[in-house]
């Protein structure tokens, strides 16, 4: 059977990006999965034994019945094993996010062919620790823009999400993606976000399924036990289904990809210039797949 690949660098609408998003996931899940696990496995793992650490500890000050006061017990809540948590949750989203958009800038060079992890690896070395600065920046910046007020909190969000498609695909500095990603959005900040919204709302749903068991077995302990009910093994299970849920980050990762060169080619056509240009010349890149039956 002969797949149609997907090609990013093209000029979509709404429902375009939503399909070709789990159209592209669903054609490269077996080596983008690979890749997700060879390169974020570690950080899933380190965050998920701090997040537990960090809940334990966090249940044996909440339900003690003796001792601090609850003064005492909220400075007990920010602990080393709540720092580790923090530090971790931060790696493991730059991580998640590197991998995946290097995925995407090695598949689209390649000529829509799925790379190797070496490949990714490759990318991932070279963009990790400047995706780490970026990824605290946005975080600080969006976080101040929410609290200053909703709405410009709102407004950034759809420009941040353009923000590591531009350092990645265009190989550029936290400073110039940040520019970029306003630029880019300027003249189509309503479909951007409309579209981002309903990527998001569609992860957090099959977040809220995936961990749907562990919400369950909380509640029926709670209800049936009181506070007290709230075990260790509720706690496991809890961290174990949150952490798996975030392969499911690779959605609106993908999805904003597309929104970005979307956006490119409608301000500059530099896919379709490319495409035009190579026109009656021979292909360097050959799809492996397109003789398969």
């Amino acid at each position: 059977m002969i797949l149609n690949k997907i090609e990013f660098r093209k000029i979509r609408e709404f429902g375009e990006v939503i399909n070709d998003t789990f159209t592209f996931i669903r054609q490269n899940l077996k080596s983008l999965l690979k890749a997700f696990l060879y390169l974020c496995g570690f950080f899933i793992l380190a965050g998920l034994i701090a997040t537990l650490m960090n809940q334990l500890a966090l249940k044996d000050v909440i339900f003690q019945s003796n001792g601090y006061g609850y003064g005492r017990r909220f400075e007990s809540l920010f602990t080393l094993n709540y720092l580790f948590a923090a530090i971790f949750g931060i790696l493991n989203y730059t991580a998640i996010t590197v991998t995946v958009m290097s995925y995407i800038a090695l598949y689209i060079d390649k000529g829509n062919v799925a790379p190797s992890v070496d490949e990714v690896w490759a990318y991932f070395k070279y963009y990790f620790f400047r995706a780490l600065v970026g990824t605290i920046l946005v975080a600080l910046f969006t976080v101040i823009c929410f609290v200053c007020c909703i709405i410009p909190g709102i407004y950034v969000f759809p420009a941040m999400s353009l923000f590591f498609p531009s350092m990645i695909f265009e190989n550029a500095s936290a400073g110039y993606s940040f520019s970029r990603s306003f630029k880019l959005i300027k003249e189509q900040w309503w479909i951007t976000a409309a579209t981002l919204l309903v990527v998001w709302l569609i992860t957090y749903v099959c977040t809220f399924f995936v961990s749907l068991p562990a919400m369950v077995l909380g509640f029926v302990s709670a209800f049936t036990q009181g506070a007290k009910g709230i075990t260790t093994a509720t706690l496991v299970v809890s961290s174990i289904l949150q952490y798996l849920c975030q392969v499911l980050f690779i959605i609106p990762l993908v999805a904003s990809s597309f929104c970005y060169f979307n956006l490119r080619e409608r301000q500059e056509s530099t896919g379709l210039l490319e495409r035009i240009d190579s026109f009656g010349k021979p292909k360097e890149h050959l799809d492996p797949e397109s003789e398969d039956y």
